[in-house]
């Protein structure tokens, strides 16, 4: 049984397969309408828990999407309508009595320790959605994105501007480790990735940079990346971090500074004029609708992964 909670869990070979046979399916539906199923329907007879308990769009458009394409079946459900750790039933329970009514499980979650405690008991996959620590369904995705825009992403270099301490810049340290591509992070000091985070990789962290300079991180970069500067649930003063990272906003003089032939990347939603000017977002070198589309491709492939299928 395979469980995807973190890149780092995942051998580069396997992930690398993942983004292949995503690669692969994605091109199979050429001509295929939005809702038609795949013609091999690999999830035919099989079903999958979603569980919310953070608000989602893309998250549960695209897993939803991805099993129907996949031929199988979906239940959405959210904390507040089931028995999910709370009252008398520990997650141990709902993990034990989820592996017997469906064959593989997502979690959106706000504590990550929650997939863990599920996955310690659950006999079936299971995915995560998001959680505070990591979000390796996006970052997969975006590699596809990246790739299919620049090229292969070994020995390419990214650049990661704003918060470098939340589960987006932690998991693409995780992916940068894996892959073997350079990621140069700017943040201000008190944003920067925790140091025992990083002590875990040891020596394997040669190719990160982090920097407190945003103009020296995408210099040269073959793609520039941010997210939101406060995530939901983030429990800090929202003025105070923004004002700390205002000189952080990826706009037009910034994005000159990459490649010419750069993408920028944000896994959305969007804090639109904060940590990216419209002018970037919307203009010619942005790539975030496709992101968007491709975690449908990546999903589907690392559901079938999970699934040994």
């Amino acid at each position: 049984m395979r469980n995807f909670l973190n890149i780092a869990d995942v051998s580069s070979v396997e992930l690398r397969n993942i983004i292949e046979k995503a690669k692969q399916r994605k091109n199979n539906r050429s001509g295929f309408t939005k809702a038609q199923r795949d013609n091999d329907l690999p999830m035919a007879g099989k079903s999958m828990v979603l569980i919310f308990e953070k608000p989602s769009t893309r998250t549960r458009i695209s897993f939803e999407l991805a099993v129907k394409q996949l031929g199988g079946d979906t239940i959405i459900l959210d904390p507040q309508s089931i028995h999910y750790g709370r009252g008398d039933e520990t997650l141990k329970d709902t993990a034990k009595v989820m592996s017997e009514y469906t064959d593989i499980l997502m979690i959106r979650t706000s504590e990550h320790k929650n997939l863990e405690e599920m996955g310690k008991h659950a006999t079936i996959p299971i995915i995560n959605g998001l959680s505070e620590i990591s979000h390796p369904c996006q970052i997969m995705a975006d590699i596809l994105t990246f790739e299919e825009c620049v090229g292969d992403i070994s020995g390419k270099t990214l650049a990661w501007v704003g918060d470098g301490n939340n589960n987006m810049s932690n998991s693409w340290i995780e992916a940068a480790v894996k892959l073997n591509f350079n990621l140069k992070i700017a943040s201000p000091k008190k944003y920067q990735p925790n140091k025992n985070f990083l002590k875990q990789f040891g020596s394997k962290i040669d190719n990160i940079k982090i920097l407190d300079d945003p103009l020296k991180a995408v210099t040269d970069a073959d793609c520039v990346m941010t997210d939101k500067w406060v995530s939901m649930n983030d429990k800090v003063n929202k003025s105070k971090k923004k004002k700390d990272l205002k000189k952080f906003q990826v706009n037009k003089k910034l994005m000159q500074a990459a490649k010419s032939n750069a993408v920028f990347m944000h896994c959305l939603p969007v804090g639109r004029g904060e940590e990216v000017t419209d002018e970037v977002i919307d203009g010619k070198q942005s790539v975030v609708w496709q992101q968007a589309l491709n975690r449908l491709h990546i999903q589907k492939s690392i559901i079938l992964w999970c699934l040994n299928s």
